[in-house]
């Protein structure tokens, strides 16, 4: 871990588009602004930790619950839909 110690409206770079300012520091705590490229997502610790568990959660559904809904909601699409029903041609007038 790299350490710096900088002082209110100093900052650090990473790499060419993301900088680092310390905007205040308090008793409970310090103030960072950061300005980074739209592509670069930039979140709290507690925030990333939530949405990488959230993103794990999802990805280890059960194959086989995800099998059985598929072929379930087929099903239920498939009792939906009934056939096409065509209407007999009418005569017009004068036939």
């Amino acid at each position: 871990m790299l350490v710096f110690t900088r002082k209110r409206n100093e900052a650090i770079v990473i790499g060419d588009g993301i900088e680092v300012r310390v905007l205040r520091v308090g008793k409970d705590g310090v103030r960072l602004g950061i300005v980074a490229p739209i592509e670069v997502s930039v979140h709290r610790r507690e925030v990333y930790d939530a949405v990488c568990a959230a993103n794990k959660s999802a990805a280890s559904t059960n194959a086989i619950e995800a099998t059985g809904l598929a072929a379930r909601l087929r099903a239920r699409l498939s009792a939906q839909t009934s056939p096409h029903r065509t209407a007999p041609a009418q005569a017009g007038p004068g036939a």
